[in-house]
């Protein structure tokens, strides 16, 4: 039976083991989703207290970082979900996707309400990618792609 987490404290504190586990064992988060048999996005969200994992990938992530059985059934729990805490974010790399929503939010809703109308893109049906491309004037650009579903707000 799944199960729910009502405090992310647990959660956290697992997370907190998990990368301990990933940095001792110097693995990378393609080789722990290699290991769980899902996406590199999806489980690394998932160590990191996110998301649920399917018992099968819970028990061969927590097995390939030496993680015991009471992790491994923590990572199936379903957690209580938000991984930042309130106000504007500290961290550079979060505070960047903070201030793109800033500048680009509300040109997003407006372009994704004026192909789709009224409603919202999912965050629970939804794919996330994160690629580094050449940049052609030099250096490394990130490609993220969100691929969410939309769901249309219905009257009632």
């Amino acid at each position: 039976m799944l199960q729910s987490q009502f405090d992310p404290a647990a959660r956290q504190a697992l997370a907190t083991r998990a990368v301990a586990a990933k940095t001792r064992e110097d693995l990378s988060w393609q080789q722990i989703a290699d290991a769980a048999g899902l996406s590199v996005a999806f489980v690394t969200a998932a160590v990191l207290g996110q998301h649920p994992l399917p018992a099968p990938a819970a028990r061969a992530v927590a097995a390939l970082l030496g993680l015991d059985d009471d992790a491994a059934l923590l990572l199936e729990t379903v957690p209580t979900r938000g991984s930042i805490p309130g106000g504007i974010p500290t961290d550079p790399t979060i505070y960047r996707f903070h201030e793109m929503l800033q500048v680009y939010g509300t040109t997003l809703k407006a372009l994704v309400h004026e192909q789709f109308g009224d409603g919202i893109i999912s965050a629970i049906n939804f794919k996330l990618d994160v690629r580094k491309v050449a940049d052609p004037d030099g250096g490394e650009r990130a490609v993220i792609t969100l691929d969410g579903k939309y769901l249309p707000t219905r009257p009632f």
